[in-house]
C-alpha cells in the first residue's frame, strides 16, 4: 500500500511513499510491528486509494500523484508529453525488440529450407515466402508499435 507524505502546510511533500519510508525517516522513533493509519497520520503520513494506470502510448509519460477528495487521498495520473528524444529512444528500443522477436520466428524454421528437410516442394515454398514476409516486418508502414506477424505454414 502507498502511502502520501505531508508537508508542514498540508501539501503533498512525496508520493509514493511507504511505511519504510516513515521509518526510515524517522530513525529515532520506535515502532510498533504495525503502523496503524492514525499512528501514520501523526507524522503527516496518510493512505492512498489506489487506482487503475490508465493506458498509453509510446509518446507520452504518466506522472502520479495523491489529492484529497471528500477527505480521503486518492491516486491520480495525468498524461504528458514525451520528450522526442524519449520517443526516439522508445522507438529505437521497441524497434529492437521486435527485430529479436523476429531473428527468432526465422531461426525457429531454418530447417525448413535445408537439402534434407524433410518438407515436400510446396511447404518449402510455404515457408520460404513466410521467412520473406518475417524479413520484411521493418518495412511495414506501422514498425515497430503496430507489427502484423504473416502467419505460420500449416497453421
Amino acid at each position: 500500500m502507498f502511502y502520501v507524505k505531508l508537508n508542514g502546510q498540508g501539501a503533498v511533500e512525496r508520493y509514493p511513499y511507504t511505511l519504510t519510508d516513515l521509518k526510515r525517516d524517522n530513525r529515532n522513533v520506535s515502532w510498533p510491528k504495525t503502523i496503524s493509519d492514525e499512528t501514520a497520520a501523526d507524522y503527516n503520513v496518510f493512505p492512498v486509494t489506489p487506482t487503475n494506470q490508465p493506458a498509453y502510448d509510446h509518446t507520452k509519460d504518466l506522472e502520479r500523484t495523491a489529492v484529497e477528495v471528500d477527505g480521503s487521498w486518492v491516486e491520480q495520473w495525468t498524461e504528458v508529453d514525451a520528450s522526442a528524444e524519449e520517443i526516439a529512444a522508445r522507438t529505437e528500443s521497441e524497434a529492437k525488440s521486435v527485430r529479436l522477436d523476429r531473428d527468432s520466428r526465422l531461426a525457429e524454421c531454418d530447417w525448413t529450407q535445408l537439402p534434407d528437410s524433410p518438407l515436400d516442394a510446396d511447404a518449402k515454398v510455404a515457408w520460404a515466402l513466410y521467412r520473406e514476409t518475417l524479413r520484411m516486418v521493418p518495412e511495414q508502414a506501422g514498425f515497430p508499435w503496430d507489427v502484423t506477424w504473416p502467419p505460420v505454414p500449416g497453421s
